[in-house]
């Protein structure tokens, strides 16, 4: 008789299953010991597959790093700029909207371990921070001031430095992944970052309203 799928053990399942198993094995392992520690003998046993089968998929440990970050993160940039191109409601709307899905996507996953590990490693690994640049980072600092070039447009935020605005919005996202996974596992007072992001939001959409709008933006 032959075993259902999800029963097999992992090197005898369906061929187009092992690189999602491989980067969710890769995922764990680098947000657990970091890129630089990292093995490839390590993330195979994790996977349950051999070296040699990680080898056909991919090249090395820098281009499966790569493909771990299009895959956990990349997708949810895309995801936020088709879903800003789409929006007709107020712009504090969906400035709240976008972070507070980019926390559930990313922060709150395991998949906010390589924002970290990407700005505690990046300077030892300079090729993967130019693709982590370009992909992640760039397209995301363009996705804010595009927001909030066309919140001002529309006269829904006041008149600010967008460049200098799009800093300042992100800045608390990269201090919270910071804390999750550096300062938090040490910390006596757990920080809730439900709570953080909401106090964020109310602080920095109340700042950028027009003075005399009347306009509050949803909870």
């Amino acid at each position: 008789m032959q075993l259902p799928a999800e029963n097999k053990p992992r090197w005898e399942r369906r061929k187009d299953a092992r690189p999602q198993e491989l980067l969710a094995a890769a995922l764990d392992l680098f947000v657990e010991r970091g890129f630089a520690s990292t093995r490839l003998e390590d993330v195979a046993r994790r996977a349950g597959v051999s070296k040699g089968t990680l080898y056909l998929y991919f090249e090395n440990k820098e281009e499966l790093f790569k493909a771990v970050v299009r895959n956990s993160i990349v997708p949810v940039i895309g995801d936020a700029e088709v879903s800003i191109a789409a929006f007709e409601g107020h712009s504090a709307d969906l400035l709240r909207q976008v972070i507070q899905n980019w926390w559930q996507r990313i922060g709150a996953t395991k998949a906010s371990g390589i924002v970290k590990l990407v700005m505690a490693e990046a300077g030892n690994f300079p090729e993967l921070a130019q693709m982590y640049q370009e992909e992640v980072v760039t397209r995301g600092t363009m996705m804010i001031r595009g927001m909030l070039e066309r919140a001002i447009a529309r006269g829904e935020f006041r008149p600010v430095d967008v460049v200098q605005m799009t800093q300042v919005l992100m800045a608390p996202m990269l201090t919270l992944v910071t804390w999750k996974h550096s300062v938090g596992p040490c910390a006596r007072a757990e920080l809730n970052p439900d709570a953080f992001l909401a106090t964020f939001l109310d602080m920095a959409l109340f700042g950028l309203l027009p003075a005399d709008s009347g306009a509050r933006p949803a909870a």
